[in-house]
């Protein structure tokens, strides 16, 4: 990936975001874009090979505009400082989990999963942790799960590793307060992710590197994808 191109721009809209500098840089935003879309449309192939079911996924249905939403935000900024690719079966609008990489000059991230669900998804997602405790226990307890993200903990985008971005303080209404795994419980959400170096993205084996990564999360996802599905 040409990442002197796409972090050059996104540097320069950091500090100069608002609509005239966009209009008159949009030809190095587009050849920016057109970079990244490359690189996430062979992701996406890539990813398709040991995950079939985003094998009918075409960029677009993955990708996000660049525009940001201003409505219920004090930072009033027009664009975003990063380009992202959300990689899900059932869309990037969908709750089902998916495989994310975001690129931003000092903050490049890795996440696979689900990031916000309603509470009666939740809730069945911890009754089929309690009722499928081994499998799960599998998914996120196994050796290279703990090395890649770590145990479920309150965490933030700006910390290396984590599995949770969001948790309750108690245990959930209904839940035993005595379950051996309630760390588990207590998630509000089931991602997980990592952060790489910027020069991450510039290395000719970056794409089979992330993958290796998202394989290790893959079965997390299924097991939360399993109960979500019910709901959509």
């Amino acid at each position: 990936m040409n990442t002197t191109l796409i972090y050059d721009f996104l540097k320069a809209i950091a500090v100069n975001n608002n609509r005239q500098w966009f209009q008159e840089h949009k030809n190095e935003y587009q050849t920016a874009r057109q970079e990244f879309e490359t690189e996430a449309t062979q992701l996406i192939r890539q990813i398709a090979s040991f995950d079939p079911t985003v094998a009918h996924l075409s960029v677009k249905d993955c990708v996000y505009r660049f525009n940001r939403d201003t409505r219920f935000s004090p930072d009033k900024s027009p664009y975003k400082r990063h380009f992202c690719v959300y990689i899900s079966a059932h869309g990037k609008k969908s709750l089902h989990g998916g495989y994310y990489v975001h690129i931003e000059p000092g903050q490049c991230i890795l996440a696979v999963g689900t990031y916000w669900l309603p509470t009666n998804i939740l809730t069945a997602c911890r009754n089929e942790i309690m009722a499928n405790e081994e499998e799960w226990l599998r998914c996120v307890e196994n050796p290279d799960f703990l090395h890649l993200f770590g145990s479920p903990d309150s965490a933030t985008w700006e910390d290396a590793q984590g599995f949770g971005m969001t948790h309750l303080k108690t245990c959930p209404v209904g839940f035993p307060r005595d379950y051996a795994y309630l760390r588990y419980l207590r998630q509000k959400d089931y991602c997980c992710w990592r952060r790489v170096d910027d020069d991450f993205f510039a290395q000719p084996d970056w794409m089979q590197r992330a993958i290796e990564i998202f394989k290790v999360a893959k079965p997390m996802m299924d097991f939360i994808n399993s109960v979500v599905d019910d709901y959509e």
